[in-house]
Order: structure tokens, then sequence, then C-alpha cells
């Protein structure tokens, strides 16, 4: 359990919040006393971000490999004709 005294919690807020979002209880001491204790809300699963498979999405669009040319050719070529 880490600690930190109402001093820090009014000045260092985004630090100790930090701290109880990641899963940590806070003492908070108010004159060298203990005052509050600060815990986190829920046991909730932290879900890490997906991101998309890029490689996949570009062997799907461009089935040969790479294409030839400038970007501003291949820009033009996925517009298509509008």
């Amino acid at each position: 359990m880490k600690s930190a005294t109402v001093a820090d919690l009014r000045n260092k807020f985004a630090v100790i919040s930090r701290w109880i979002y990641e899963g940590e209880s806070v003492s908070i001491q108010k004159r060298g006393k203990l005052f509050a204790i600060l815990s986190p809300a829920g046991k909730e699963k932290k879900v890490a971000v997906q991101l998309p498979d890029f490689q996949a999405r570009l062997d799907r669009i461009f089935p040969n490999g790479p294409t030839k040319g400038s970007a501003k050719e291949v820009v033009d070529y996925m517009r298509g004709d509008y």
C-alpha cells in the first residue's frame, strides 16, 4: 500500500489517481495520522487495446504486393473515378 499526505493529494492528484487506477490502495495521512484509505472502486479487468491487423489489410488491398508509382498515383488509383 502506498501512502500520501493530504497536501500530496491536493498537489499531486494526477499521480495518486494513477496509483489507484492501476489497482493500488493509498493511505492518506493528515498531520502524521492515518486519515483515509483510498482504494479502487472495482476489480474490473483491464482489456488491452486490440489493434487491427494492418498486414492482412494491406495484403487484401494489394494482393500483388506493393504498388509502383508515386504516392499521388496510388491515392488517385484508390479513389477511383469520382
